[in-house]
């Protein structure tokens, strides 16, 4: 999923710390009982995007961060750990060994928020409308091996899947396969606003500005059935303009939590004990960011382009220069806490080496110095993302083997034409929508890649992804894992940069902050509440 920036931890609450800061001034809190988040993050309708909170379209951490808490799944990831426990379903299983028939029976007596009754029929309407819209810019092709969905009965929903797929149930946990009320939402098209109609823990009213998203306002859901309990009755999202104004709140104690938005200078702050009563915590994470490629566009067709890039990187300058080491250097599609990850981009090219790069270029014929424009989005992983590509653009150049030109496009624009294969080369983000390596490799290189990338390796697409998904026990695929790795350094169609840190700065009053997201990295509000004192 483009979902990333600072980004949250392989098991969260088990590898996080707090870290207590001191100074500043107390704040009175957020207006009434409401716990109060603030993050950065910008949710907007636009042309291109109607409907930034029907689950068939959105597809980013923001938007996915609201729908988590609004929608039931069939299943839930737990509060830490990877394997998928029933959300809204009582118990799920395959029903054969090529893992190809999956079957749920639903929990007894579900409503959505609206006292509708959910049944095995708003199941089939979900999972049918999501291939039947078909969004380009939505998560589809985490469902588009779906072939058939039958109803025995209310309660019953038997899925058949078109190949075998161990990662299937994971997959359930996603806001992509959210239940929706079939008199609610229209078979064939979007859901345009802001509003939504679920069965999850929470119920949501939202606030709206000139078409962009100011305030989600959180409240316990009467109608839920699940084993969630939310620790606060109310909760409010609100998003800031910029990490100043964000800080700021902070600081005065009209936010609780922060858990995005905050830039690498602003968490070495609240490392170094500024804002008093307010604890940060830490954690690696498995959000990651890369270069992408059009390798159709005759700039970077040839791979010795990209692999005299990949030659030239300084990983380590990124990391400590751009973003405070608040991340660390990434040599793989597959973050280095996730189970399969190998080095293979620094196996194939080693450290940075100009020496190299050129050679690569020479023995190609191709003439330098390199033209190329690199293209990245202003307003959707955070200020630091201009100096990143300046620094990269520097890097590059001063080789003297290339001549790089950066430009900025807003999220608005910038998706819809990437989608399009407008920019040879763009920068992009991604944070898990499950906590499995195939969501590292299979979004990326199926032909369905959410991408649109023009790459196709037959190899990894019609052999490797399919033997992986035959593995029930996931440490028998590592193997597979691996020479799709390898495969990719060599072509290099994307191009690992970095993996970020996890970061939730939280007032001393709040509880539950360790366990704010998931292991997929998505937001858990039910866990936030207030201790003693609040």
């Amino acid at each position: 999923m483009k979902r990333k920036s600072l980004v949250l931890p392989a098991v969260a609450g088990l590898l996080m710390s707090a870290l207590t800061a001191c100074g500043g001034t107390d704040g009175s809190g957020s207006d009434g009982d409401a716990l109060v988040l603030g993050s950065t993050d910008g949710i907007e309708a636009t042309k291109e995007a109607p409907a930034p909170l029907d689950p068939d379209l959105a597809y980013d951490f923001a938007s996915w961060s609201v729908l988590h808490n609004t929608f039931q799944t069939l299943m839930r990831l737990p509060r830490s750990g990877t394997e998928p426990i029933p959300d809204a379903a009582e118990k799920c299983g395959f029903q054969d060994r090529q893992s190809e028939q999956y079957r749920c029976t639903l929990r007894s007596g579900l409503k959505f928020s609206n006292g509708h009754a959910l049944t095995s029929e708003d199941v089939k309407f979900s999972l049918e409308r999501i291939l039947r819209i078909n969004n380009p810019n939505g998560p589809v092709s985490l469902l588009s091996n779906v072939d058939k969905v039958e109803t025995p009965s209310d309660r019953e929903v038997v899925i058949h899947l078109a190949s075998p797929d161990a990662t299937f149930p994971s997959k359930l946990t996603t806001p992509a396969a959210a239940i929706l009320d079939s008199e609610v939402y229209e078979p064939d098209r979007l859901h345009k606003g802001f509003e939504m109609v679920g069965s999850g823990p929470y119920q949501a009213k939202t606030e709206v500005r000139d078409n962009r998203l100011t305030k989600v306002n959180f409240t316990k859901n009467p109608h839920y059935k699940g084993d969630v309990e939310p620790k606060a009755d109310t909760v409010e999202m609100r998003f800031y303009k910029t990490s100043a104004e964000l800080e700021r709140a902070l600081v005065k104690g009209d936010v609780d939590v922060v858990h995005r938005g905050f830039s690498p200078d602003q968490i070495d702050r609240l490392n170094r004990g500024k804002v008093k009563g307010v604890r940060l915590f830490e954690a690696s994470g498995q959000g990651i960011r890369y270069l992408g490629f059009n390798t159709a566009d005759r700039s970077v067709k040839n791979k010795a382009i990209r692999q005299a890039m990949a030659h030239l990187v300084d990983r380590q300058a990124l990391v400590r220069d751009v973003y405070k080491r608040t991340g660390v250097p990434l040599y793989s599609l597959i973050p280095s806490n996730v189970t399969t990850h190998t080095n293979s981009f620094h196996n194939e090219y080693g450290d940075p080496d100009p020496a190299a790069a050129r050679r690569v270029l020479r023995q190609a014929g191709i003439h330098t110095p390199v033209k190329l424009t690199m293209t990245y989005t202003t307003d959707h992983y955070g200020p630091e993302t201009a100096q990143e590509f300046k620094e990269l653009k520097r890097q590059l150049n001063d080789s003297g083997l290339f001549s790089i030109k950066i430009k900025g496009v807003r999220w608005a624009e910038f998706r819809p034409k990437l989608i399009k294969r407008e920019y040879p080369v763009y920068g992009m983000g991604w944070l898990p929508d499950f906590p499995d390596p195939d969501n590292y490799i299979a979004p990326f290189l199926t032909k369905d890649n959410f991408l649109n990338s023009p790459y196709r390796n037959s190899v990894i697409q019609d052999e490797l992804i399919p033997k992986t998904r035959q593995e029930a026990q996931r440490a028998l695929a590592s193997k597979d894992f691996q020479s799709i790795q390898n495969a990719v350094a060599d072509d290099v169609p994307y191009l690992p940069l970095w993996q970020g840190n996890t970061y939730v700065a939280a007032r001393e009053n709040i509880t539950g902050a360790e366990y704010a997201y998931d292991s997929s990295t998505t937001l858990q509000l039910w866990e936030l509440g207030r201790g003693a004192g609040g």
